[in-house]
């Protein structure tokens, strides 16, 4: 099959376009320009490279039908993020691809009503990013499901693997908290450390967007979490990073305000935190198992640690072992 992966050399695509290749699948990579993906891979010599400035293209309105043109039979969609944006996609490619996937957010749920959180459960989103993620799944289940348009929605958790920093136990992206763990040094944790986070290495979502095109029939008009089996609280997940530096952790819990004060981290990743502390996710996995065979590889944990590996060897954390 002739599939078009847009946005195609970033956290998911490192792992979904050689998956792609090697499943016999004619592979288009669609990018704004020509960065190297995360990890290297051989299928990427059998890729076509097409370089697009999808904003630009998209104002211009040229951007659905330079796609069309592509020929695609499969279109994966990992870089739309408003309603209008897909839309113009859609029209241009309706009534001439077999399965459209688009990318979504586990964030197009709000806050924690049940865990772990299934599809189907009501939970409003909030905050920019999560609004504009839900809006195109109703738009996308909604055209599907009135049998116009061939779609599928993945919504990835947390994404992790190496080449970039992950979530951390105090919910940002700021390596110096892993730092702090390697040091042994006390790690300031908001409110009881009890709120969720839910990661998932990259190559299992891209898992999920292969066995979604490989089990149509199931996925079209659907929406699918795609994370690691179990999401982690702050404190356990601390108190397991420490120990990958043989280190036990030193944890002290203050509340929100306090917090704030007593973390010395810029604004940006206090704003970070907010927003994955007030979501709190934990997903359930049961519908992807059932309906696409999903197999997620990796624990959080395991995945988690695989980035963190990857930033020692790159120098970003250095171990140092406890004064006496």
């Amino acid at each position: 099959m002739k599939v078009v992966v847009i946005g195609g050399k970033g956290h998911i695509g490192t792992y979904l376009v050689p998956r792609l290749v090697e499943a016999g699948h004619e592979v288009s990579v669609v990018t704004r320009g020509q960065r190297a993906p995360y990890s290297p891979h051989s299928a990427w010599r059998e890729v076509t490279q097409v370089t697009i400035d999808r904003a630009h293209a998209e104002r211009e309105g040229t951007f659905g039908p330079r796609i069309a043109a592509l020929g695609p039979e499969a279109v994966v969609d990992l870089i739309s993020f408003t309603v209008a944006s897909t839309q113009h996609l859609v029209e241009a490619l309706r009534g001439r691809v077999r399965h459209y996937l688009h990318c979504g957010s586990i964030w197009v749920k709000g806050e924690l009503v049940e865990a772990p959180t299934r599809e189907e459960t009501p939970s409003p989103p909030f905050g920019e990013y999560g609004i504009n993620k839900a809006a195109i799944e109703d738009y996308l289940l909604g055209q599907a499901r009135a049998g116009d348009f061939p779609a599928t929605m993945v919504n990835p958790g947390h994404m992790v693997g190496p080449g970039w920093p992950p979530i951390n136990p105090v919910g940002n992206a700021n390596p110096e908290v892993f730092r702090q763990l390697a040091r042994g040094e006390t790690l300031y944790v908001p409110n009881f450390g009890m709120e969720t986070l839910h990661h998932v290495h990259a190559d299992d979502v891209a898992q999920v967007f292969s066995n979604a095109m490989t089990h149509w029939s199931a996925a079209v008009g659907e929406a699918f979490f795609a994370t690691s089996p179990a999401a982690v609280t702050l404190r356990g997940y601390a108190r397991e990073a420490a120990r990958w530096f043989d280190q036990e952790a030193d944890l002290q819990f203050l509340p929100w305000e306090e917090w704030k004060r007593a973390c010395g981290l810029p604004e940006a990743d206090i704003d970070t935190t907010y927003a994955h502390l007030s979501h709190g996710q934990c997903c359930s996995i049961d519908k992807a198992r059932r309906l696409l065979d999903y197999q997620p590889r990796y624990t959080s944990f395991q995945a988690i640690r695989e980035a963190v590996e990857w930033m020692v060897a790159q120098g970003t954390i250095e171990a140092v072992a406890r004064q006496p």
